[in-house]
């Protein structure tokens, strides 16, 4: 019975991680800022989960 609570914990944590990061994707794409920093939490860990980076002004991925 724990193990499947703590699974759908599991479950529910990564969904929410994922729909964050499809949130932070499609901001940065509507708004083109892949040269500026960040403007969100979800901005940010989108570009963390997908390796890109911004290093004086210039995107690096």
């Amino acid at each position: 019975m724990i193990a499947l609570i703590i699974a759908g914990l599991l479950g529910v944590t990564l969904l929410v991680g994922y729909i964050t990061v499809l949130i932070g994707i499609r901001r940065e794409d509507k708004a083109l800022s892949l040269r500026q920093r960040p403007d969100g939490v979800s901005a940010s860990l989108a570009r963390k989960v997908t390796g890109c980076y911004v290093r004086n002004g210039v995107s690096w991925t």
